[in-house]
């Protein structure tokens, strides 16, 4: 039992446990609309298009979050308009201001070199540097995150389905795109600092993708999603303890591994399941 409790006997662990599964609701909240949409490659590209933000805020010495917030705002205002754009993909759209953003991040810390700290922190976080600022910042994040998904779930929900039909509901599909894509860029701007933007996704996308085999609804989706989270924060936090290894990569690995065992599992469930709506002779 000391084994399971002594880490979080110390309290900058304590504060990591708790911004963990601050992180881990706000994630389940966006991260269930990324996955039914499809839209994890959407994440990738917004979460390392912080950069530039992120390094023009460390060398003028400003504080790192609002140019996160700035940074996210542009990704989010150029993948709506480009959305619209009449002959391109949104794909194709992402993919050029991924490369764009990204780009230009690298020019703005090529042009430091006192950025290797801040750019170690900003790939990979530090979930046990987490302060109690930073969960406030959190508790917040995580207040906007719930006011916005339970205004928005008709549209959101209707848009995961059919925009055709969001428009003829009048849900205003397409404002209901740029206030989703706000929301992913709320949970990936509360979430970098925590585990970085390299492992991110591992919380935004895993635990969601995890509890689809088994929950019925969407918001049991968001719940079962939010619970893995945490499991996996304190199992990460736990391991890295005794293993010494990196606190926000073991907790990303740990919940991508829920992953895979939720489909394995959910894969030999219902192969049991057919074998016993087969009658026995044709078994036999």
């Amino acid at each position: 039992m000391e084994w399971l409790t002594a880490p979080f006997e110390a309290t900058f662990v304590q504060r990591a446990l708790w911004g963990g599964m601050l992180v881990s609701a706000i994630c389940a909240l966006a991260g269930t609309w990324v996955v039914l949409r499809g839209m994890a490659f959407l994440g990738d590209a917004m979460s390392h298009g912080l950069l530039p933000g992120v390094a023009l805020a460390a060398l003028f010495g400003g504080n790192l979050l609002v140019g996160a917030v700035a940074s996210a705002a542009v990704m989010t205002a150029g993948v709506t308009a480009l959305g619209r754009a009449p002959r391109l993909s949104q794909d194709t759209g992402i993919g050029l201001l991924f490369v764009g953003m990204l780009s230009l991040g690298v020019i703005i810390v090529s042009r430091s070199q006192s950025f290797a700290v801040d750019l170690t922190g900003f790939l990979f976080g530090d979930v046990l540097a987490v302060r109690q600022q930073d969960l406030l910042l959190l508790a917040a994040a995580l207040f906007a995150a719930l006011v916005v998904s339970v205004l928005g779930h008709r549209a959101f929900l209707a848009l995961a389905f059919d925009s055709r039909k969001a428009q003829t509901l009048g849900l205003r599909p397409r404002l209901a795109h740029a206030v989703l894509l706000g929301l992913l860029g709320l949970a990936i701007v509360a979430s970098f600092h925590i585990v970085g933007t390299l492992l991110v996704l591992g919380l935004l996308i895993a635990p969601p993708a995890a509890a689809l085999p088994w929950a019925r609804s969407v918001h049991g989706v968001m719940v079962l999603a939010a619970l893995l989270g945490v499991a996996a924060t304190f199992g990460g936090l736990l391991l890295s303890w005794h293993l010494g290894t990196a606190a926000g990569a073991t907790v990303s690995a740990l919940a991508v591994s829920l992953f895979f065992l939720s489909h394995v599992v959910s894969g030999l469930r219902r192969r049991r399941a057919r074998l016993a709506s087969v009658p026995a002779f044709e078994v036999n």
